[in-house]
C-alpha cells in the first residue's frame, strides 16, 4: 500500500474499530457538581466530537461522543457562591481542618478515581486523539503526581512541626490557603496537566471552580461523584458552558483569589484584567512557548535527529514543552534534514487505538486549515516542504512537514504553531540563535545539542537567563515533576512542581509571642490539648 492509499485508509468504518476501543453508548452528560450535589440539567447542551472519522457510505463522519451542558452565567455564579461559602473567609471546614485529614479526603478521592481508569483512559483517546498507551500513561502519571503530592506535603508539615526563637520571639510558621481558586486546564494534557494545579490547590485547602477543557470535558464527568463523596459540599464545583460567557463575571466579582489558566497568554492577560482587585489576586499561568533547539555544528546529529523527532512531534507537536522552531549550523542542515526526513518517514500514523502509534488525528477542527496557512506563507517567503508528503492532509489528520528554510519573515518563525510541523532555521553564528532567544515573546525551555563544553558553556549562560530551563543534549520536557516548572516572559507566571505547586496554592502564615513563662504555658497548653489545627507539634508519617 503506497502513502496515498495508507493516508485515505486512515478512518475505518465502525465495525472495524477493534471492541476493546469501541465506545458502544454516546455518553450524554446532563449533571454538574455544585455545592456537594449532582445538579441535574435540561437546557442547552455541547455535542462532543470526535477527531476519529468514521467511514460511511455518505463520507467521512467525526464521531459523536456525546453531549455536556452549556451552564449559564446563572449556574456559574451558584458555583462560586457555594466555593465562597465553603472557605467562609477562611473559617470553613476545609481550611481550617488539619493538614493530616486533609490528606485523608484525597486519599480517598485517588482510590475513587482508579475505579475509573478505563472508562477515562478511552474518552482521553476518543475526545482528543492521544493514542491509547499515552491515554493510559497519563492516567497513570496522574496517580502519581496525587501521591508524591502527599508525600510532599507530609514533609513540608513536618518541618513546620517545629517552633522557632528569634529575638526572645517565639513562632511556628506554617502554610496556610489563599480562598476560591479558579482552575481551568489545557486540552492537550486535560487530565494530568489540569491535576497537577486542582490537586496541590484542594490538599492546601482552598475550595474550588473548576472548568474542563474545551477538548476533554467529557472524560472528568466520571470523576465527580468522586469528587463529591471525598470533599465537604461546595470545595470542588464544576463549571460547564462557554468561558466568554461564564468567565468574565466570575473574575468581575473580585470573588476569586487565584487564577490558575494553562492556556494561551491573551486569554490570561484579558481575565485578569476583569478581576476589580488586581492586587489580590494570584495567578498560576502555564502559557504560550515556541521552544527552540539550537544544534551547532559540533553536536552529535544522530542523536539531534533523535531527539527533535521525539521533542516536536510527540502527540503531534500539542505539548507547550514541544521543539517548535529547529535552529541547525549551516554546514549540517543538508545531512540533518536528510536524516530528519527519514526519521520522520518511520513514524506509524493511525487511529489512537494502533499498536505502536506515533501521530493521529488532531482535536482541533481548524487546526488542518491553520497548519496549512502556516505552510503555505513560508513558501510564499522562500521555504519549502522538505520531507515527502509533508503537510498531507486527510480532514483531522495532518502527516508531519519539515519546512526549510525558515526565516523571520514566516509566521513559523514566530508563531507557536502547536502541531506537526517542524520549523527549520539555519544559522552561521551562535550569536544568532541567542538574539532569537532575546527577541522572542515567549521564555519556557530551549534544548542546545553541542559535544563541546565550552560551546555549551558559552550558551548555557546567556540562555538561562531568557528561558527557565536549558536542556543540554536532549528534547525540551516538563519532567520529572520534583524539578520546577514556569517561564519567563509570556510563557508562564508562578511556578509548578510537586513542591512549588503547594507553595504556589498557599501562604507562609505564622503565630508568634513574646517568650516568657506566661506565654511557654498558654501555647504548651494549646499544643498538648490539641485544640488548635494550625498551632500544632503533630508529625505526620
Amino acid at each position: 500500500m503506497n502513502f496515498q492509499e495508507q493516508l485515505n485508509s486512515i478512518f475505518v468504518e465502525e465495525h472495524d474499530i477493534p471492541e476493546a476501543f469501541r465506545l458502544e453508548n454516546e455518553l450524554h452528560q446532563r449533571e454538574y457538581l455544585s455545592n456537594g450535589v449532582m445538579h441535574p440539567w435540561a437546557g442547552e447542551v455541547h455535542t462532543v466530537v470526535s477527531p476519529v472519522c468514521i467511514k460511511t457510505s455518505g463520507g467521512l463522519h467525526r464521531k459523536v461522543i456525546g453531549t455536556y451542558p452549556l451552564c449559564n452565567e446563572k449556574e456559574a455564579m451558584e458555583a462560586l457562591d457555594a466555593a465562597v461559602a465553603a472557605y467562609d473567609n477562611g473559617r470553613g471546614e476545609w481550611p481550617t481542618m488539619s493538614v493530616a485529614d486533609r490528606i485523608t479526603h484525597v486519599e480517598k478521592f485517588t482510590g475513587r478515581i482508579i475505579e475509573k481508569k478505563a472508562a477515562v483512559v478511552k474518552l482521553l483517546m476518543w475526545e482528543i486523539g492521544k493514542s491509547y498507551a499515552d491515554s493510559v500513561k497519563e492516567f497513570d502519571r496522574t496517580v502519581e503526581y496525587i501521591h508524591a503530592t502527599i508525600d510532599a506535603l507530609k514533609d513540608l508539615d513536618r518541618q513546620s512541626s517545629r517552633f522557632t526563637i528569634e529575638q526572645g520571639i517565639v513562632a511556628q510558621v506554617r502554610r496556610s490557603p489563599l480562598g476560591v481558586v479558579l482552575c481551568m486546564g489545557p486540552f492537550n494534557y486535560p487530565l494530568n496537566e489540569t491535576f497537577t494545579t486542582l490537586i496541590p490547590a484542594l490538599i492546601m485547602g482552598n475550595t474550588l471552580l473548576f472548568k474542563p477543557p474545551k477538548h476533554g470535558t467529557l472524560l472528568h464527568y466520571p470523576l465527580l461523584e468522586a469528587f463529591r463523596d471525598s470533599f465537604p459540599k461546595g470545595v470542588v464545583n464544576t463549571i460547564y458552558g462557554r468561558g466568554n460567557v461564564i468567565i468574565p463575571g466570575l473574575m468581575k466579582s473580585g470573588k476569586i483569589n487565584v487564577l490558575t489558566l494553562i492556556g494561551s497568554s491573551k486569554v490570561a492577560n484579558e481575565l485578569k484584567k476583569l478581576h476589580p482587585k488586581v492586587n489580590r489576586l494570584r495567578a498560576i499561568l502555564g502559557l504560550d512557548a515556541k521552544n527552540a533547539a539550537i544544534i551547532t555544528a559540533k553536536a552529535d546529529l544522530a542523536l539531534a535527529v533523535q531527539e527533535t523527532v521525539l521533542g516536536s512531534l510527540s502527540f503531534n507537536g500539542q505539548r507547550c514543552t514541544a521543539l517548535k522552531i529547529i535552529f541547525i549550523h549551516r554546514s549540517l542542515a543538508d545531512e540533518f534534514l536528510k536524516l530528519l526526513s527519514a526519521a520522520v518517514a518511520k513514524l506509524k500514523f493511525g487511529m489512537p487505538w494502533v499498536d505502536g502509534v506515533s501521530l493521529t488525528p488532531l482535536p482541533e477542527a481548524h487546526k488542518p486549515a491553520y497548519l496549512k496557512e502556516c505552510i503555505d506563507d513560508a513558501i510564499a517567503h522562500g521555504a519549502a516542504v522538505i520531507n515527502e508528503h509533508g503537510g498531507a492532509t486527510n480532514e483531522s489528520f495532518v502527516y508531519p512537514a519539515i519546512v526549510y528554510p525558515v526565516n523571520k519573515d514566516m509566521k513559523l518563525y514566530t508563531e507557536e504553531q502547536f502541531g506537526p510541523v517542524i520549523p527549520v532555521v539555519p544559522f552561521d553564528d551562535l550569536e544568532e540563535t541567542i538574539e532569537y532567544l532575546i527577541e522572542s515573546t515567549h521564555g519556557q525551555q530551549v534544548s542546545i545539542f553541542s559535544e563541546d563544553h565550552v560551546e555549551v558553556a558559552a550558551l548555557i549562560d546567556p540562555l538561562i537567563n531568557q528561558v527557565s530551563r536549558v536542556n543540554i543534549n536532549c528534547q525540551c520536557q516538563r519532567g520529572p515533576d520534583a524539578f520546577p516548572f514556569t517561564g519567563r516572559k509570556d510563557s508562564a507566571e508562578g511556578t509548578l512542581s510537586v513542591v512549588d505547586a503547594l507553595r504556589s496554592f498557599s501562604i507562609r502564615s505564622l503565630v508568634a509571642t513574646k517568650l516568657n513563662d506566661s506565654n511557654k504555658l498558654l501555647i504548651n497548653e494549646i499544643v498538648d490539648s490539641n485544640s488548635s489545627n494550625f498551632l500544632s507539634t503533630k508529625y505526620l508519617f
